[in-house]
């Protein structure tokens, strides 16, 4: 197995980077993954706060459903914190019924829109380093790892790798992670591998979700034709 996947995960300390071939190996990755599917032009949003509360409704529900949310939403009341803070809780979780878990998300999303508020708006939040911002993230009720660094990438463009399901296992069938190390194990290797560069764990993110939702899927992967499947440890045999 890879260099990736391995190296001390004692606490408090980054595991070591890996070496130069698996900076290039996962560069080869991303020129196939764009090769093959183009450009996905993430994330899908027309402003700022739009991609933040995206971010909050997309966990454990598909994109389609968020988008039925964000269209209920802008139909009553405009997308920004305090329009959305003025709703009734009881009336934003009605709006919101499209996403799932609708009352928890309400709650929330309206957590979410009071820190973005008392930290004097986006500007507020855009003048904190990355860290400190995603500490205070990662402080919100319900925000965990992969929903603050979507916020921080998509958001405020910084330089952090998304990790999700769709990374753990398309790496995983790949042979180049185990796939159950902890989360900020995962990304400090991306990160380190790849060196900080935005538009690249941009786009490489959201190939990776296309990709896993494409063919690389969680039952019946759809090998035949896949653009990795030469160098996937998991792919199925070609049929005789």
């Amino acid at each position: 197995m890879s260099g990736l996947s391995r190296g001390s995960d004692n606490a408090g300390r980054h595991p070591p980077g890996p070496p130069a071939a698996d900076a290039a190996q996962l560069r080869s990755i991303f020129d196939a993954l764009l090769a093959h599917h183009g450009p996905q032009h993430w994330w899908p949003a027309d402003t700022t706060f739009e991609v933040m509360v995206g971010a909050v409704l997309t966990q454990n529900t598909a994109w389609t459903n968020v988008e039925k949310a964000l269209a209920r939403l802008t139909q009553r009341v405009p997308l920004a914190p305090a329009a959305l803070l003025a709703l009734p809780e009881p009336e934003l979780a009605e709006l919101l019924r499209p996403v799932g878990y609708y009352n928890v998300k309400a709650a929330r999303l309206r957590a979410f829109c009071r820190a973005l508020l008392d930290a004097d708006g986006e500007p507020g939040l855009a003048a904190l380093g990355t860290a400190d911002l995603r500490r205070l993230l990662l402080g919100l009720h319900g925000v965990g790892p992969e929903t603050a660094d979507d916020v921080l990438l998509y958001a405020f463009h910084r330089p952090v790798f998304v990790i999700d399901a769709y990374t753990r296992r398309l790496f995983a069938r790949l042979g180049l992670i185990d796939g159950d190390e902890g989360y900020e194990v995962l990304r400090a290797r991306f990160e380190q591998a790849l060196g900080p560069d935005v538009p690249l764990f941009n786009e490489y993110h959201a190939l990776i979700v296309r990709h896993a939702k494409d063919a690389c899927r969680s039952r019946r992967p759809l090998c035949d034709g896949c653009v990795l499947r030469g160098g996937c440890a998991a792919a199925t045999p070609d049929p005789a």
